[in-house]
């Protein structure tokens, strides 16, 4: 079938169901999601969909036939039939009856179209038998579909169709299916909105007005017979007519009748010129009479009482050439096709003649007469037969389609080509999609989404303060003397195994990884996204960390690796810093400390300070005082070691639901402030110092990281804050 039979099973699906209902019946189906106008798709393709849409509703296949042929109807006006389809016939008898003629003309188009056949008995006015002819099984209950809808659409009538039988067909060539259907049809009743019905009064002044109109037209037609003049000679019948009916005011069509010569008015020469392609043959199929131009290409026939069948084989419709199947299908559009064996063999090489045209039964010459035209799509056809425009007659219409569906054709291949490249753009489009959710993917992994977001629409993003969050560092012990003794890869592999099982935490507990430089680590909760759990979250992090660091292996001794790791809780300031590679940074003392707390914890320890300690406190975390020491730039401080989570088991902490650790703890209530609000806030940025140097760390993490570290005034919550570095120039 042609796509365009699938692009209205889609657009069925679609307008019916909708867009999830479609996608779901083509990947049942396993079928692509557009289909080309103009190609051929395997029938196949099409039944399986069917199947599958029957599968999916629960419905039977009558019932979606049905569907898809009065469906199909209303697809075939909205894409530019709907002239074509209203002048078939002034009635549903003749539209019926010139479906063929209509499906011979689309065949212009589409040259492989296997169209079904109709043909109608008529039994009376509201009654008929409608015969199908199909080469497709299992598909005539489409036909009710269609004709339901054309009926109620352009004849204002209802119809009932009923199967009468259904058997393969025997008066056509092959195995077909033909059913026979009985037509009832039946004007549309009136709605439930029924006019109200006047009273006996009205009723009786209407029938008064009624008979006096009536009178009146009497009384003008008596007086319209008395003017008639006396006239010796017998008048015309179409003059007697026209002095009855008046212009505008009578139906002459219905009361036509036609004239007939009492001899033909014309030379037997003379009409095989001006029909050079005619055939005229008797009931037992010899040749009696053929026009000049069918004796040119075909020889043969120029000898009288020769069977037409020896020389042409009939090709629509289907059937068996002999009088009675012609006298059957009397109504439908014959093609005939010249047997090769029977032309010259110098004409023997070029396509085969075809001819399409009418078949009229002359009842009184027991004869019938096949009046024909070659049948021809293009001009290229016209040539591959050897045939000229000038062969065929100037009252032809043949040659002005051929003219006209040589533009047509071309239009049919642009449109091809535009639906080809449609197509393609499509897919790239698709394929483009893909690829930009794998960019957006990698660029959300650098920077928080709502900045990777601005910075995408060029905007300027500006820094924010956040009054508290909590920070964490990490580094591996011992981290110098292994890179020393190790070689770079297998540094490269360790650090690897070792930040994917960190980064798949960081998922888990929601919060941000900002920076990782050598051995070191840094996360951070409550930034981008202020939540009162930030603390809990970095802590669970921890915990989860010093778990997952157990599973990486010392390249040197075979042993899993240790890590220090430390927290800090209190206000930062964030900010995109560079423009070329730009990064997500935090600023301030909170920074400074949280390194501090890493760099003089203890191995497999989680050191916290005071400050997280106190968000810590009464959470439901094991926490041990370690007590006062001394750290490096802030003189004596107690801290404390986190040993463990009483409410989380180490399942949960490594592959837990954050809604079930952290359901009771609504986000969003901690507020940040932009800088640009602080705007004297310049100078003291300006005038912060970089942590200094402690030996416990290994040297050139903590110089990278003093980028980060940056401390703010010991107030916590400065009042200048504008610096270049924490805005997006």
């Amino acid at each position: 079938m042609y796509g365009f039979i699938n692009t209205c099973l889609k657009s069925l699906v679609i307008d019916k169901f909708g867009e999830e209902a479609w996608e779901k019946l083509r990947n049942l189906a396993d079928v692509q999601d557009t289909f080309m106008t103009y190609e051929i798709y395997d029938d196949i393709m099409t039944l399986r969909l069917v199947q599958e849409a029957c599968t999916m509703l629960d419905v039977s296949s009558e019932v979606v036939l049905k569907l898809f042929g009065e469906y199909f109807f209303s697809f075939c006006k909205m894409s530019g039939y709907d002239t074509m389809l209203r002048t078939l016939g002034g009635n549903l008898v003749e539209f019926i009856e010139n479906l063929d003629a209509l499906h011979s003309y689309l065949a212009l188009s589409y040259q492989e179209m296997n169209a079904p056949s109709f043909r109608v008995e008529k039994i009376n006015d509201h009654r008929m038998l409608l015969h199908y002819y199909s080469d497709r099984k299992g598909l005539y209950h489409i036909v009710p579909g269609i004709i339901e809808a054309v009926a109620k659409d352009f004849f204002d009538s209802e119809v009932d169709m009923t199967v009468l039988n259904q058997y393969e067909e025997d008066e056509r060539t092959g195995k077909k299916e033909h059913v026979v259907f009985l037509v009832v049809q039946r004007p549309n009743q009136v709605g439930p909105q029924r006019r109200a019905q006047p009273s006996d009064r009205e009723a009786k002044v209407g029938e008064e007005a009624d008979n006096k109109e009536v009178q009146e037209t009497m009384k003008r037609l008596k007086d319209r017979y008395s003017n008639l003049p006396a006239c010796p000679r017998k008048r015309a019948p179409w003059d007697t007519v026209r002095s009855i009916v008046r212009f505008g005011q009578g139906n002459l069509v219905s009361e036509f009748n036609p004239q007939y010569p009492e001899r033909l008015w014309i030379e037997e020469k003379a009409f095989c010129n001006a029909f050079p392609f005619h055939i005229v043959f008797d009931k037992h199929l010899h040749v009696k009479q053929t026009g000049v131009n069918i004796q040119k290409f075909v020889p043969g026939l120029q000898t009288m009482d020769i069977r037409l069948d020896e020389y042409f084989s009939i090709v629509h419709p289907q059937v068996t050439f002999n009088i009675n199947s012609i006298k059957k299908f009397i109504n439908s559009q014959f093609v005939l096709k010249a047997r090769q064996e029977m032309v010259p063999e110098c004409a023997q090489h070029q396509a085969m003649l075809k001819l399409r045209g009418q078949m009229v039964w002359m009842e009184s010459l027991q004869c019938m007469v096949y009046l024909c035209s070659p049948k021809l799509r293009s001009l290229q056809e016209l040539e591959e037969r050897g045939l000229h425009l000038a062969d065929i007659a100037q009252h032809d219409t043949t040659r002005d389609l051929i003219l006209l569906n040589q533009q047509r054709l071309a239009e049919i291949e642009l449109s091809n080509q535009l639906e080809r490249k449609k197509e393609e753009l499509r897919i790239l489009s698709r394929h483009l999609e893909v690829e930009k959710k794998k960019t957006e993917t990698l660029l959300y992994a650098m920077l928080p989404r709502h900045v990777a977001n601005q910075l995408k629409e060029g905007k300027k993003v500006e820094a924010g303060e956040f009054q508290v969050c909590t920070i964490l560092f990490s580094d591996v012990v011992t981290f110098t003397n292994i890179c020393a003794a190790c070689e770079p890869i297998q540094i490269v592999h360790m650090l690897n195994s070792m930040y994917s099982k960190f980064d798949r935490l960081t998922s888990i507990h929601d919060v941000y990884k900002v920076e990782t430089i050598g051995d070191a680590y840094m996360v951070v909760g409550g930034v981008p996204v202020p939540t009162e759990t930030h603390a809990e979250r970095v802590a669970n992090f921890a915990l989860g960390m010093r778990i997952a660091a157990r599973e990486v292996t010392n390249p040197i001794t075979a042993k899993p690796i240790q890590i220090r790791v430390g927290l800090h809780t209190g206000p930062v300031l964030a900010g995109v810093v560079g423009e070329k590679m730009p990064r997500y940074c935090l600023f301030g003392d909170t920074v400074n400390t949280a390194s501090r707390m890493e760099s003089h914890g203890l191995p497999d320890h989680i050191h916290l300070s005071p400050f997280t300690y106190g968000a810590l406190e009464g959470k439901g975390f094991e926490i041990s005082e370690r007590g006062e020491i001394e750290v490096k730039g802030k003189g004596l401080m107690t801290t404390y070691f986190l040993r463990g989570n009483l409410h989380a088991t180490e399942e949960q902490i490594m592959e837990g639901d954050p809604e079930e650790l952290y359901r009771d703890a609504p986000e969003g209530r901690v507020q940040s402030r932009r800088v640009s609000e602080h705007p004297d806030r310049k100078k003291a940025a300006m005038s912060c110092e970089p942590p200094s140097d402690v030996a416990s760390v290994d040297e050139n993490t903590k110089m990278a990281f003093a980028d980060i570290s940056t401390p703010l005034p010991d107030n916590h919550q400065p009042k200048s804050v504008n610096s270049r570095f924490c805005l997006l120039l």
